[in-house]
């Protein structure tokens, strides 16, 4: 049995679900945040104000694994305020989570690291895997690039791998996500593509997502960076197309880059997270024996579709296919 999993950042859209995957395997999970609410009641709690010291630096000693996912969310207007707490909260938890490594006697086999794909340039041209790939610019590059020196720059004991997970567009099926969001816009009939379609999508099925952390831990050679996405990124107009498909919607009225500036004003928050072309490949994941369950993005959508809410994704697959039999039967009587 694979000993303790502390995670950082255990009550966001990330770290519930791993709390969850990680209990349901019979790991004994520390769940690190600013509050309890959205903490799985299965795992213990500790409140952290994602800067000092303090007991929480405890549960690291002897731990299999920690997991850091702390960092205020990029979905918001980009004013000077606000990038600055974006900033501070990835640099100041990573900076906080290395000194208290330091000071173990039995320091963590792995830490996990969160970062974004979103480190590499606008492609259009081919795809940026971790070695290939060309750096970007613009303030969310900055925070990546400082995220990551922070993270790598902690001088950890030597059997404590650390690896970074440049993380793409995680799909789940929940009030918020993405996929919610995009599903409602593709029923109100305004799902066409948005500001032409040629930007890539990179994106990665939930399950796919826990998976790669589960698989982390039996990859001792592994560290450094690594791109999670699914193994091929899709233009803007294939992955609307998609949502269509998936949602049986036959049109979609595309998103012109002025409406797209409008809508992002009106919601606070910043056009860059729909018109970046993010064209990521997950070379490492790939050399390294890697298995997607979901590679291909309608089958995904189709699953997801089928499992809304924390509850119905977890559901084994007996009670799935309940779940879907009831989901096809309210589609038809009109009830989404």
């Amino acid at each position: 049995m694979k000993g303790q999993v502390v995670i950082f950042g255990a009550n966001g859209f990330l770290g519930r679900y791993l709390t969850r995957s990680f209990l349901r395997r019979g790991r004994e999970v520390v769940a690190v945040a600013r509050d309890r609410q959205g903490v799985d009641e299965g795992a213990m709690f500790l409140e952290w104000d994602g800067r000092t010291q303090g007991p929480w630096a405890l549960a690291l000693e002897g731990a299999e694994t920690v997991i850091n996912l702390a960092g205020r969310s990029v979905n918001c207007r980009y004013t000077e305020g606000n990038r600055q707490e974006i900033l501070d909260s990835r640099i100041e938890s990573t900076e906080a989570i290395g000194l208290a490594i330091r000071g173990l006697e039995t320091p963590p086999r792995l830490w996990v690291n969160a970062s974004s794909a979103t480190w590499y340039r606008h492609a259009g041209d081919r795809p940026q895997g971790e070695w290939s790939g060309e750096i970007g610019t613009g303030f969310s590059v900055e925070v990546a690039k400082a995220w990551e020196g922070a993270f790598f720059g902690q001088r950890c004991p030597g059997e404590t791998r650390k690896v970074a997970l440049r993380i793409g567009m995680v799909l789940a099926n929940e009030p918020g996500s993405v996929h919610h969001v995009l599903g409602r816009l593709v029923r109100s009939g305004m799902g066409g593509s948005m500001a032409g379609g040629k930007q890539r999508v990179s994106w990665i099925h939930m399950e796919d997502f826990l998976s790669v952390l589960h698989w982390l831990e039996d990859q001792p050679l592994l560290d450094g960076v690594v791109n999670v996405t699914a193994p091929e990124a899709v233009p803007n107009a294939d992955w609307m197309r998609s949502f269509r498909e998936a949602l049986a919607m036959p049109i979609g009225i595309p998103t012109p880059r002025w409406a797209l500036r409008f809508g992002a004003w009106m919601i606070r928050t910043e056009t860059e997270l729909v018109t970046k072309s993010r064209w990521v490949e997950p070379t490492r994941l790939k050399e390294h024996g890697f298995s997607w369950r979901w590679p291909d993005l309608v089958p995904a959508l189709n699953d997801l579709n089928r499992r809304k809410g924390m509850s119905a994704f977890f559901a084994q697959p007996e009670e799935r296919a309940i779940g879907a039999r009831a989901w096809t039967g309210a589609r038809k009587l009109g009830v989404s």
